[in-house]
């Protein structure tokens, strides 16, 4: 695997992914419909072809590849092999890979967690990890510094594009802040202590959020924007959330999985999202 001091930090790694590539994170969910949708088994066979095919088409030109742990883990420890797999397939190609697994936990797991997927020397380094703050913002210490020293990152969730999400990160803490706003803030001080052009700690914002949302104008940390798509967002939608001045990373998954699995289907769709997400950066 690649070393520590081989690589450039992972903000700069993505930046240049950005630059030079479709400016798109894709998901691979291969969820049980869609491997029946494409003609395949719900099995581990099935599960292979299904990531791999993804690959092939994608890992050589979007920018960043978000595989959902869960789909690989329903089908145990071969899923966890493939899921494996998939990573090393990915990254080889040149993308970003975010590993969406939501983790998090307190002190000696949250390490645990850190050395699986954030140490260089891992098997399944990833170059991102998705967690979540909800055991509070501390608990991620391990995770956060893992990532600081082995050049890769994490994307904290802060405010969610499900509607049950809401009720706790909208509601206010003893601060006369949002739940929301203190993840943001708090990642934003992971930030600042990195001298980086973008720092390691991104979050996690859906692009349904509405108007309202946080202020993230002080992250000085990429923002992972799932929604668009099959969710209703547009990227013209996330370019008003947003604007010109943050580092935004548009997710969608099922708009483009669902053009499969004839050979190019699934490239030609994200480069036609991609085509969007530049001409609403532009405007």
């Amino acid at each position: 695997m690649t070393s520590d001091a081989a690589q450039p930090g992972f903000g700069d790694r993505l930046l240049r992914a950005l630059g030079e590539r479709i400016p798109l994170c894709v998901g691979i969910d291969p969820h049980a419909a869609l491997l029946l949708e494409w003609g395949l088994t719900d099995d581990v066979r099935g599960l292979e072809s299904f990531a791999m095919h993804c690959v092939e088409e994608l890992a050589q030109t979007v920018a960043v590849l978000k595989p959902q742990a869960a789909f690989f883990e329903r089908h145990g420890a071969a899923g966890f092999a493939v899921l494996e797999r998939t990573i090393q397939a990915a990254r080889r190609a040149g993308a970003i890979v975010i590993l969406d697994a939501k983790r998090g936990d307190l002190s000696s797991t949250a390490a645990a967690y850190a050395d699986a997927y954030l140490r260089t020397e891992s098997p399944m380094y990833c170059d991102a990890l998705t967690i979540s703050p909800y055991l509070g913002f501390g608990s991620l210490e391990p995770l956060i510094q893992t990532a600081i020293a082995h050049q890769s990152g994490v994307f904290v969730l802060a405010e969610t594009s499900n509607p049950e999400g809401a009720g706790l990160q909208r509601a206010i803490d003893s601060d006369g802040l949002s739940v929301a706003q203190a993840i943001v803030n708090a990642a934003a001080r992971c930030n600042a202590i990195e001298a980086t052009t973008l720092g390691s700690v991104g979050i996690v914002m859906g692009a349904t959020i509405g108007s309202d949302h946080a202020d993230v104008s002080a992250l000085r940390g990429p923002i992972l924007v799932p929604g668009v798509g099959a969710q209703g967002a547009t990227p013209a939608d996330v370019a008003a959330l947003f604007g010109a001045g943050s580092t935004v990373i548009i997710s969608t998954s099922r708009d483009v999985l669902r053009a499969g699995p004839r050979v190019g289907a699934i490239a030609d769709k994200a480069k036609q999202i991609g085509s969007a997400v530049i001409m609403h950066r532009a405007s």
